[in-house]
This record gives structure tokens, C-alpha cells and sequence, in this order.
């Protein structure tokens, strides 16, 4: 069974850590897009953060920042943003997939029309390796939406996902994650 919760505790956070260097020397050592411009793996150490993660058997999968978001300076109206998403290395496909399930699910239960997420994204878009991977993205239901400055200041794929309540979800992906926080509320974080 899987399980996406709130990291609360400080091993929990040093495990985020430890999988977004992972990720981020994944990334590097493939020549893919790695941000520059942010201290990823300092955003995880904050005990003010309200952090979640993806477990399964107890192994963090994947790490990320959900946040109400009013206005990201793009997309209309209130979502759930999807920040600063990492994944284990090597198992990203099933691991997105959950994600978007569970997310597309919790935000319809936070009555929010939408998820929106941010990919990093240095070149065209419809250009390999990062158009491959947004293929796979809209096989899952995302909608892209442009690129732009992202939130942490570098061009970003922007993402769009319709929220949809999943009965039933909840036997596959138990959801132990706190309400989100706004981004104003967290904009110190970063």
C-alpha cells in the first residue's frame, strides 16, 4: 500500500534530502536540467516547510511542497501547486502517476478546480528530452499550458491537472497529508 503524508519529523526530512540530491545527481550525470538558481535540498531541511511525501513499505518515493496557490502569475483562479516535486530515481513513471491520481483527488477534496506543477525546462518544449517526458504527462491528464519563469526563477513547463474527487482512491493511496498552506503564507520558505 502506498502512502502519501506530511513529513513531520526530522529524519523524514533528511530522508526528502537525501532523495532530492539523489535526483538532482541523476539529473546531472544524464546532462538533464537541474535547478541552478534554488537550494532545493535546504527548501526540505525547513522545519517551517509543510512537506509530503509519497511512501510505499515505508520507502520515500517521492518528496514535494503542496501549497495553495491563488496566483502563481499564470493559470486563472485557485489550485493546488504542486512544488518542488522529486522522485526517487528509476522509478519516476509509476511514481508520477501516483502522484497525479492522489493530487488530482485532493484538491477536488480542498474544493480546488485544479492541480498545477512547474517542470524545469531549459530548452523548447518540443524538443527531447523534456517533450518526451511531458508526452508521458499528458498520457496521465496533464494539460501543458506554456512555459515561463517558474517559481524558482527559471523557465519551467507549466502544468495543469483538472481536479476530480477518487472514490475508491483511498485503498490504494492512503492520504495523511495536513491542508496545505498558501503560498504568501510560504513565501519566506524559499
Amino acid at each position: 500500500m502506498y502512502e502519501m503524508r506530511t513529513l513531520g519529523t526530522d529524519a523524514e526530512r533528511d530522508e526528502a534530502v537525501a532523495l532530492v540530491q539523489d535526483r538532482q545527481r541523476w539529473l546531472a550525470m544524464r546532462g538533464l536540467p537541474v535547478p541552478a538558481r534554488a537550494d532545493i535540498p535546504a527548501l526540505f531541511r525547513d522545519p517551517q516547510a509543510k512537506l509530503a511525501g509519497l511512501f510505499e513499505d515505508g520507502l520515500l518515493l517521492a518528496c514535494m511542497l503542496p501549497q495553495r496557490a491563488p496566483d502563481l502569475g499564470w493559470g486563472e483562479g485557485p489550485c493546488l501547486f504542486l512544488g518542488s516535486v522529486h522522485t526517487l530515481p528509476n522509478r519516476s513513471d509509476d511514481t508520477v502517476q501516483l502522484i497525479t491520481l492522489w493530487a488530482s483527488d485532493f484538491a477536488a477534496r480542498l474544493d480546488l478546480p485544479l492541480v498545477r506543477a512547474e517542470v524545469l525546462a531549459r530548452h523548447a518544449l518540443d524538443v527531447d528530452p523534456i517533450a518526451q517526458f511531458l508526452r508521458r504527462l499528458t498520457d496521465m491528464g496533464w494539460d501543458v499550458r506554456g512555459s515561463g519563469t517558474g517559481q524558482h526563477e527559471e523557465r519551467a513547463a507549466r502544468l495543469e491537472l483538472i481536479a476530480e474527487q477518487r472514490s475508491g482512491l483511498g485503498a490504494l493511496i492512503k492520504c495523511q497529508v495536513h491542508e496545505p498552506q498558501s503560498i504568501a503564507d510560504s513565501r519566506s520558505i524559499a
